[in-house]
């Protein structure tokens, strides 16, 4: 699911885009607009030749291969992916590929709320409300991005499936094929679940928030309170500014510890780890677009430090900075 809970078998999915400042529609989302409705299931079959991201998305997704390789970074590092894999990404996890000549993959895209509703049903044993399925699942899921090896033979299995969920996807059938998408998705995680890595460590969400900086995903449900947009808008207008906790929190007229719960309980990060992840998005664009150092582009985004900016970079990322970049080159 993808946040501790985005691993699966409980998969985290999928939340509304998020619009406005740095944010951008989602490739699933984009998709979900051309079809002309919502889906909080969707299945796409797309080749890639040049390098992809780093990005984040604000759903959960199942990247099964089915031809060619691609070198994949993301928060477990870097990592070769083959026919035979199948990538889970939770919500909001920075993650890039670089193909290998060419790689095809099958991506499902799953909605947040989605997958949390099933997660409740599986674990009603556990999970007193709906309300409670979140935070539950953080405690079980603690990997943000995982990379399996089913092999070739079991991926066979999953094609025809794939196939038809993509077809019934592109068609726009959601509503009306609802039941045979849900059996086409439930088939295949029943083959990719046993594979997924389930973490002895309880990790609490309010840790992992401090900890782990990435995207916080927007929520299409319920209103976010003003205090924590107008933040957001702050931060994303001056990434390179030092902002200090008070003097966000002053602005919007809470205390530094209202300012925190508000922010998080919006966007799922605090604000400073939401600050560190639009500055590595916005130092990757630097390297990737301009002829700028390192140094440079860590400087640019805020950071006076190089090896902040490096140590920063990678945690999100999986990779250097430098490493990042000799990709990029690599592509042209």
């Amino acid at each position: 699911m993808g946040s501790p809970l985005s691993d699966l078998a409980g998969l985290t999915m999928c939340a509304s885009a998020m619009s406005s400042g740095n944010d951008r529609l989602s490739l699933a989302n984009q998709d979900l607009v051309a079809t002309g409705g919502y889906q909080p299931l969707l299945a796409r079959t797309r080749t890639f030749h040049r390098p992809v991201g780093p990005e984040t998305y604000d759903c959960v997704k199942l990247a099964t291969v089915r031809d060619g390789s691609a070198i994949v970074y993301s928060e477990f590092g870097e990592k070769h992916a083959k026919v035979g894999d199948v990538l889970l990404l939770g919500a909001n996890v920075l993650c890039g590929a670089q193909p290998e000549g060419h790689v095809t993959v099958t991506v499902i895209y799953l909605d947040l709320d989605f997958i949390l509703d099933q997660f409740f049903w599986q674990y009603i044993d556990i999970v007193k409300d709906r309300f409670a399925s979140q935070s539950v699942a953080d405690t079980i899921y603690t990997e943000p991005a995982q990379l399996m090896g089913l092999g070739e033979d079991r991926i066979g299995m999953l094609m025809p499936w794939l196939d038809e969920l993509v077809a019934l996807s592109v068609d726009g059938q959601y509503r009306e094929r609802f039941h045979r998408m849900q059996a086409l998705w439930h088939a295949v995680i029943d083959q990719v679940s046993p594979f997924i890595h389930v973490s002895p460590t309880r990790t609490l969400p309010a840790q992992r928030a401090r900890t782990r900086p990435s995207v916080p995903r927007g929520r299409r449900f319920a209103p976010l309170r003003a205090e924590a947009r107008a933040v957001r808008e702050l931060l994303a207008s001056d990434v390179r500014r030092a902002w200090l906790l008070s003097e966000l929190s002053g602005a919007v007229h809470l205390s530094e510890k209202q300012l925190v719960r508000v922010f998080t309980n919006a966007y799922g990060k605090t604000p400073l780890a939401y600050l560190t992840m639009l500055r590595v998005e916005e130092m990757a664009r630097l390297l990737r677009e301009s002829g700028v150092s390192i140094a440079e582009a860590g400087n640019l985004v805020g950071w006076v430090s190089r090896n902040r900016a490096a140590t920063a970079f990678r945690e999100c990322t999986g990779l250097t900075p430098g490493r990042y970049r000799a990709m990029q080159e690599k592509s042209l």
